[in-house]
């Protein structure tokens, strides 16, 4: 396996999508490559906790107990 380079769908930038990285994604069993760049994927991934209030299952977040 070669490094790819990949462009971001949000941002357009391009992005090297490494021989570990494409390792890790065929033991997950992922089928499909990247398609944001990392700071792309961070900041939807931000967002995504943010709309759901910050936690897992929308309750605030961290341990209540």
């Amino acid at each position: 396996m070669a490094d790819k380079v990949i462009t971001c769908k949000d941002c357009n930038a391009e992005f090297i999508f490494n021989e570990s990285e494409q390792a890790f994604y065929k033991e997950k069993g992922f089928d499909n490559e990247p398609q944001r760049c990392p700071d792309c994927r961070r900041a939807r991934k931000q967002q995504r906790n943010n709309r759901n209030g910050g936690g897992r299952g929308g309750f605030g977040g961290g341990n209540r107990w």
